[in-house]
């Protein structure tokens, strides 16, 4: 309780001052705007119970997207990093294309892919993988290449065999490093769904918050933004789960 005490009262505080700060048009009036475009975060609270249903029909839609995304980036990054640890020759080729990668930004290249992929569930899960590769690749790469010395002698004077090594030493050892990567990967995830869901779709939480936005329907948007941050929340807390079960030596 007492860990949790400190950011609890901070975010009650904070509620807190919005509360007054948008009841009494403190924020209307600095920014010098409309009041019904400043929710209190009671109003927010109302639209999350009166569109419970509208935000729930399209919270799953989002989260089918961030997880098959997450699945398929985790699975390329995770074969991509084996291969750039075992190969000299590719790391040192394809390693400055994936910083150069990160310089992209993917909002730009979003409408191209919905051009290419059409408006179904293709571009998002292209956009998401695309946002989670490099935290997962690097960070495996990073932990791949942490081994100890001493622990490949022994292996080699074991007998064993580049790849026996790999699954017996080396992803054990990088264990930490990739469950670090998917942390990341699973929070920015829910990022590339909202922009994959903005360049084109016509369901899920971005969609809505769009839809909103045109119907100056502030409080809505506001909730949706909460369900988004929720989705975020649960799912780095499942990831520090299966890393606790699965990665406890770290």
């Amino acid at each position: 309780m007492s860990r949790w005490f400190a950011p609890l009262a901070l975010i009650a505080l904070l509620i807190g001052l919005w509360e007054l700060a948008a009841q009494w048009d403190w924020i209307a009036n600095a920014l010098n705007i409309k009041p019904y475009l400043v929710p209190a975060p009671s109003d927010v609270a109302q639209s999350l119970w009166n569109d419970r249903g509208l935000l729930g029909d399209n919270l799953w839609v989002t989260l089918r997207e961030v997880l098959a995304g997450f699945a398929i980036a985790l699975a390329v990054g995770f074969g991509f990093a084996i291969a750039l640890h075992r190969s000299e020759v590719l790391r040192r080729a394809f390693y400055p294309l994936l910083l150069g990668s990160q310089t992209i930004p993917i909002i730009a290249i979003a409408p191209i892919l919905v051009v290419w992929l059409g408006y179904g569930i293709g571009p998002k899960l292209a956009i998401i993988a695309l946002i989670c590769f490099f935290p997962i690749t690097v960070n495996t790469l990073d932990g791949l290449r942490t081994v100890d010395p001493d622990l490949l002698r022994m292996m080699r004077t074991l007998d064993a065999g580049p790849w026996r090594t790999l699954w017996r030493v080396e992803v054990p050892t990088a264990m930490p490093f990739i469950f670090s990567g998917a942390k990341i990967a699973i929070v920015v995830s829910v990022i590339g769904a909202v922009f994959g869901e903005w360049a084109g779709a016509d369901s899920g939480l971005g969609h809505l918050i769009l839809t909103a936005q045109g119907q100056v329907l502030t409080a809505r948007v506001f909730a949706a933004v909460v369900v988004l941050s929720a989705i975020a929340i649960a799912l780095f807390a499942a990831v520090t789960l299966i890393e606790r079960r699965f990665g406890w030596w770290a």
